[in-house]
């Protein structure tokens, strides 16, 4: 396994949606998440770990939390392929085992952890990166639209041929072979996600420089391999990656080590907007439609000592090794 990160990170994730649905919720009819305090929309963290995780596939990783799977054959894996082979036992050492070879084969258990001790139990992993609901800048106002399919999908009893199925819909009428159904949309939202990288618990997980990258690949990029016809237009807007480096003093290597590990500023003082990172609408007069309808600035001299931020629109493996110092 690779060298775990020795920094600790926050980054600022600015996404937006044009026309589209970007996280349904299944308790309200799948209409998009919204605060019913203040109106600002919602979008879970889950459903953009989803996404980083589909990313991260597609690019070749091992993924533990997969589509239409059962978790714990990978568990149960776990204990086959790990030292000792699979004898049954649940016993500490073997549960630890099984959770090692799980952080060693998985980017996900790596990256945000999981709770394993189900079937064969590979015990709990606490991932270094976590990540916050996302947030719309401003309030939005979802539309519902009645939708019609010229088909429909009914079970028709007693059928076992294909001539039973053609029988039964050359009897219907025309107009019951047509159904109705509900579309929820935002016309525009831009939202903000926070998120936090742990030293410590890298150090726990193994979640190295190599992870790192391929997450902020993921986050740059996971909009782009998730089209569908309710999500809309999504995409990336704006990425503001904070590294902690220490003071610099070249006398004093350890307290700079140490000072890179648990930071140099609390999170808040990083991802709260007005600090570092400022956004501002440029016609409060009427509702946002575009990306071009904000203006976002960072100013890198409201940096707390010890703190690099690195600013990104699109995905740039150059600038990100250089950024990093590889």
């Amino acid at each position: 396994m690779s060298q775990p990160i020795q920094n600790r990170y926050e980054f600022l994730l600015f996404f937006d949606v044009k026309d589209g649905n970007p996280n349904g919720d299944p308790d309200s009819g799948n209409a998009p998440r919204i605060d019913p305090e203040d109106g600002h929309g919602l979008v879970s963290d889950v459903a953009l770990k989803r996404r980083v995780r589909n990313y991260a596939q597609i690019a070749g990783a091992s993924i533990f939390v997969q589509h239409s799977t059962n978790l714990n054959r990978p568990i149960f894996e776990a204990h086959v392929k790990s030292q000792g082979g699979f004898t049954g036992s649940k016993t500490k050492d073997k549960v630890e085992a099984a959770r090692r070879w799980m952080c060693e084969q998985f980017f996900d258990v790596r990256t945000f952890g999981a709770v394993m001790s189900t079937g064969a139990n590979a015990g709990q992993v606490r991932g270094p990166v976590q990540i916050t609901f996302a947030r719309s800048l401003d309030p939005i106002f979802p539309a519902e639209f009645s939708i019609t399919r010229g088909a429909v999908a009914e079970d028709v009893k007693n059928a076992k041929t294909l001539e039973d199925y053609l029988r039964w819909e050359a009897e219907q009428p025309e107009d019951k072979l047509r159904t109705m159904g509900r579309k929820s949309q935002v016309s525009y939202g831009l939202y903000m996600a926070k998120g936090f990288i742990s030293a410590h618990l890298a150090e726990q997980t193994g979640f190295s420089e190599a992870d790192l990258k391929l997450l902020v690949e993921a986050l740059m990029n996971m909009f782009e391999h998730d089209r569908s016809a309710s999500k809309g237009h999504m995409a990336t807007r704006r990425l503001y990656l904070f590294k902690h480096v220490g003071n610099g003093d070249p006398n004093n290597a350890e307290q700079n080590r140490r000072q890179a590990r648990l930071g140099c500023a609390p999170a808040h003082r990083l991802l709260e907007l007005g600090q570092v990172v400022s956004v501002e609408r440029l016609d409060e007069g009427r509702p946002p439609r575009s990306f071009t309808d904000y203006r976002i600035t960072a100013d890198p001299a409201q940096l707390p000592k010890g703190v690099r931020m690195l600013e990104l629109s699109e995905w740039d493996e150059a600038r990100f090794d250089a950024w990093m110092g590889v």
